[in-house]
């Protein structure tokens, strides 16, 4: 892997400790919410939430309005 893809992989984990304690912090919120929370770019946070959600950290509701996402106990 080229250094490019080695830096991109770094910030979706480094991105995705952040969403991490910011869900530790303030408890459930959207995706919208944490993007907007974080100041990052949309796909950058996506793919560290999506990191998380690998990693079976997360936990998502959807009713019908919206999705939520909150730690796993």
């Amino acid at each position: 892997m080229n250094s490019v893809g080695t830096d991109w992989v770094w910030r979706i984990g480094e991105t995705a400790g952040k969403v991490w304690h910011l869900l530790h912090d303030q408890g459930p919120l959207s995706p919208s919410q944490i993007v907007a929370r974080l100041s990052e770019p949309r796909d950058l946070v996506m793919q560290s939430i999506g990191w998380l959600a690998r990693e079976d950290k997360l936990h998502i509701c959807q009713d019908k309005r919206r999705r939520l996402i909150s730690l796993k106990e």
